[in-house]
């Protein structure tokens, strides 16, 4: 199979074959081709050249009503949801005219209780967390009873025990003769989940192997060629002044079906990581539109940003006061995706030597687009590539590196790494460091657990729109962080035991 875009190459004459009832792993840095060749597999992308043989039939997919027809089902890394429409009509939209929407969102609710994946049918997308809507994804896609499931960075907004409960879905579904093809860049799943693994690297095949008689490092270096540096925890850290405050944060939804933020305190000082974990749909949705201006309801000394109160102050005004933001949503929020990478950057960067007196000064413009690819090593053809052309990992670490770029004194980032290659998250947590180090104050809100452990000084739980107590990293254990992630917490043991809290 070949497929190519102008000044890249995405697939060059790939050979793939999958087994019935084989869960099938395709591993590969951002950029790889992975995606390229799902979606020419479900008819989203026509190939240049090439033969696909289905049951040992030569088919021509032209189009992903061709491949549902055919029993292929695709979970995309970024999703194609109709934000103003309710979940059961999203669904509805790949079955059959005429079908009874009542009955319908009943199966919806029993297929994601059956696997762990609970939603409401009748919610619209546009009130969904990320991974609210990834569950969307996943149960349309079980809802078709597919003989082959192309899943595409399933688990990257799952909480642990979401993923555990997918896989036992996964390997039912498999047992019972669906082939699955799986791609995702965490490693120790893969090892878990699957048979075999197709490796793949600047859009060629570069190997095959067994996952499971292969290590976290072995598997990094297939992929990338090289060993991933492994990161010695910072025990010595000094914080410095008050960055960021929050103080009895109390809101009332902002639609039905969002989260109430419930006295919410929380303090990050200069030179220190602290993250917030939680199941998504939990708040955390409804606390970065806080943080970032974009929910201006809260009274104005609610938040205070430098000692300056903002809680009713837009994103400029925090921006102006030295705060970056990464938002979960990287296409929409983070991200206009028919735009250049260049006019991408100016989005955040609108002041001198961007702009000055309104006019935009596009020799250092192009100039800052051009430094962000370089050191962060994104994977595009230059400044003028759209944002919608790259990879989800690479458009990620972009959006990333524009914000780093700015030399923040205050970093807030949802999600860091979703849907980024090893390599790609060691470096952005590099970053990250390096922000700490300079003295910024960095708050992270993730439901990935190890990237939580790994990066933070201390640690607060998002539940049902209340921030826990928070813990000193070093201190906590996934054990306590899961119960927390119930709404479990005693705020008098937490004070009992000396660690440090908000």
């Amino acid at each position: 199979m070949c497929k190519s875009y102008p000044a890249v190459v995405a697939n060059d004459h790939i050979h793939l074959s999958v087994a019935p009832g084989e869960i099938h792993a395709v591993l590969g840095e951002n950029g790889a081709g992975k995606s390229t060749l799902m979606k020419i597999i479900f008819g989203a992308v026509k190939p240049d050249s090439g033969r696909m043989l289905w049951n040992g039939q030569e088919v021509n997919i032209a189009n992903p009503q061709d491949a549902r027809k055919l029993g292929i089902s695709m979970v995309f890394q970024h999703f194609s949801l109709f934000d103003t429409l309710t979940v059961t009509e999203n669904i509805a939209l790949g079955l059959d005219a005429g079908v009874d929407m009542e009955a319908l969102a009943e199966q919806i609710r029993q297929t994601g209780a059956n696997y762990g994946l609970e939603l409401e049918p009748h919610r619209h997308v546009h009130t969904l967390s990320v991974g609210e809507r990834q569950r969307v994804e996943i149960v349309r896609a079980l809802l078709t009873h597919p003989q082959l499931l192309i899943l595409d960075e399933p688990t990257s907004v799952l909480t642990p025990q979401a993923v555990q409960k997918l896989f036992v879905t996964l390997r039912k579904i498999a047992a019972e003769g669906c082939s699955i093809l799986y791609i995702s860049h965490k490693l120790d799943e893969i090892r878990e989940l699957c048979h075999s693994a197709t490796v793949m690297r600047m859009g060629k095949v570069t190997g095959h192997c067994d996952p499971a008689k292969e290590t976290a490092a072995s598997l990094s270096r297939l992929m990338i060629g090289d060993t991933i540096p492994q990161h010695t925890p910072d025990k010595t850290s000094q914080t410095g002044a008050s960055k960021l405050r929050i103080q009895q944060l109390t809101l009332p939804k902002a639609h039905a079906f969002a989260t109430a933020l419930d006295d919410i305190n929380l303090e990050l000082f200069a030179g220190e990581i602290v993250g917030i974990a939680g199941v998504s749909g939990n708040g955390q949705q409804e606390l970065l539109a806080a943080l970032s201006g974009e929910d201006r309801r809260p009274a104005a000394k609610m938040i205070t940003l430098k000692g300056q109160p903002v809680g009713n102050r837009g994103p400029n005004a925090r921006r102006d006061l030295g705060q970056s933001l990464v938002p979960e949503e990287r296409l929409g929020r983070g991200a206009v995706p028919e735009l250049s990478l260049t006019d991408n950057m100016l989005l955040s960067q609108q002041k001198a030597p961007f702009v000055r007196h309104g006019m935009i000064n596009f020799k250092h413009t192009i100039q800052a687009a051009s430094d962000i690819i370089s050191r962060f090593r994104v994977k595009a053809s230059g400044p003028a590539a759209l944002a919608r052309s790259l990879s989800g990992g690479n458009l990620q670490k972009f959006i990333v590196g524009r914000e780093i770029m700015r030399e923040p004194e205050v970093f807030i980032v949802a999600q860091p790494t979703w849907g980024v290659d090893v390599g790609a998250a060691a470096q952005i947590h590099a970053e990250i460091r390096k922000l700490k180090q300079a003295g910024c104050a960095v708050l992270v809100i993730s439901e990935e657990l190890d990237e939580l452990f790994e990066l933070c000084d201390r640690m607060h739980v998002i539940a049902k729109g209340r921030l826990s107590p928070s813990i000193a990293t070093e201190l906590a254990s996934r054990e306590q962080i899961g119960l927390w992630m119930s709404g479990l917490w005693d705020v008098n043991a937490t004070r009992n035991t000396g660690v440090a809290y908000a």
